[in-house]
């Protein structure tokens, strides 16, 4: 009976010994996706190196084996496959050979992020922060004072979602304007303006602007979503500009203000014309109509692009996927129009039957940033009001993976980060 027991832990000790690896793989064996981005942040959260495989099965993620992974794993219900030490190793020059377009990735610190929201209750919800929740990644809820107060630098990651940085309360003056939500929000911008010593509330939220790009210019790592892509960079263009009509601030917009933008002052976009009718639901022509688009959800779809995963590691991890044409969907600002994307911004994914580029990437001072259309991946056509999207439908999401990725896009070694 002893020399059997002594068998068998020998024998266990043996297959552990050998099972150096959890591979988590992200091709369409992988019964939750979103889910798997929390297992690797977790894991560099409790000082885990995790391996990122570009191009491998979809961008599996790879880690040593030990016993409370696995257990997360399992709890979470993340599929994964224990391998040993000699597989770990095929897979690793696999991927190094020159004949595949994989490399590996290594992260090694899990990014502090921070989410650019109102405090108050806003009759619209923010994908990121859905799936953020989702796959159990934390992270803080910040807002203009902490941004003008300087408490920017403690992050590595920022997001902005359905935000106006124009100052003109997202143009629902014409439909909401006399809906609580709306006046609590106009009160509260109006109270910190004041309080931060600005006239007007555009003028603050340039400040605020301006506070991003230097956290961009720094190191930092921007991702904006919905109307927080356009507006961002309006504003960036539109500085010292009057650009809002008198019902927004109290004055009248500089009639000559489309002549005045200084479109150099931007991150993605340039020769953009301003939608000077305060009424009208749109900032300017940067986003693509939907008379123009001609597409319903039926047909509206994007393509990723594909990168050298050895020579372009940063598009390579942003666009890791098991799918490479992704359901469309709607926004405030839905997609951007090709022609007056600057030539130094990096298009990741398109639609070429709209002629509009759906998600974009560019680099800023020592920093990156990446504006993604469109305000929730899984639901087309969100309407104010409507109930959030319930992602323990949609586990396995390819639109919602794309903002994963960029949420651990800054925990990537630094040094083989070549764009």
């Amino acid at each position: 009976m002893h020399k059997l027991l002594l068998t068998l832990t020998l024998l266990l000790i043996s297959l552990v010994s050998y099972a150096n690896y959890i591979l988590i793989p992200m091709d369409g064996k992988q019964t939750n996706h979103l889910k798997a981005y929390g297992i690797a942040y977790w894991a560099l959260e409790n000082g885990q190196e995790v391996e990122w495989l570009l191009n491998y099965r979809g961008g599996s993620f790879m880690c040593s084996w030990n016993q409370k992974t696995e257990n997360e794993l399992v709890i979470r219900g993340v599929s994964y496959e224990v391998i040993s030490n000699a597989n770990g190793s095929q897979i690793q020059a696999e991927i190094a050979s020159p004949a595949t377009n994989q490399d590996v990735m290594k992260l090694e610190k899990a990014p502090k992020i921070a989410v650019y929201s109102p405090k108050s209750k806003q009759p619209w919800d923010d994908a990121v922060t859905l799936v953020l929740t989702y796959a159990e990644i934390p992270y803080d809820i910040i807002f203009d004072d902490e941004l003008l107060n300087g408490d920017l630098p403690k992050y590595d990651w920022l997001h902005l979602h359905h935000e106006d940085f124009t100052g003109q309360y997202g143009k629902f003056f014409a439909i909401y304007r006399n809906e609580p939500w709306y006046r609590q929000q106009q009160q509260e911008y109006e109270d910190v303006a004041r309080r931060h010593g600005y006239s007007k509330v555009s003028l603050m939220k340039l400040g605020v602007v301006k506070r991003i790009q230097e956290f961009v210019s720094g190191g930092g790592f921007l991702f904006a979503m919905c109307s927080a892509t356009d507006t961002y960079d309006i504003a960036l263009a539109a500085d010292g500009v009057d650009i809002v009509a008198e019902m927004y601030d109290g004055d009248p917009a500089d009639p000559a203000a489309q002549q005045k933008l200084d479109f150099t002052n931007t991150f993605a976009f340039q020769n953009f014309l301003l939608e000077r009718n305060p009424l009208t639901y749109e900032y300017s022509n940067i986003d693509m109509q939907p008379r123009e688009r001609g597409l319903s959800e039926q047909n509206d779809f994007f393509q990723l692009f594909e990168f050298s995963a050895k020579w372009d590691p940063v598009p390579t991890m942003l666009t890791q996927n098991h799918q490479n044409t992704i359901k469309g969907f709607l926004g405030q600002t839905t997609s951007f129009r090709n022609g007056l994307v600057k030539p130094d911004v990096l298009v990741m994914g398109e639609s070429k039957a709209a002629n509009e580029a759906k998600y974009i990437h560019g680099v800023f001072g020592k920093g990156f940033w990446t504006f993604y259309g469109g305000h929730d991946p899984e639901d087309y056509q969100h309407i104010v009001g409507e109930e959030p999207t319930d992602l323990n439908l949609h586990p396995n999401s390819p639109g919602y993976r794309l903002i994963l990725n960029n949420i651990l896009f800054p925990a990537a070694k630094k040094k083989k980060q070549k764009t």
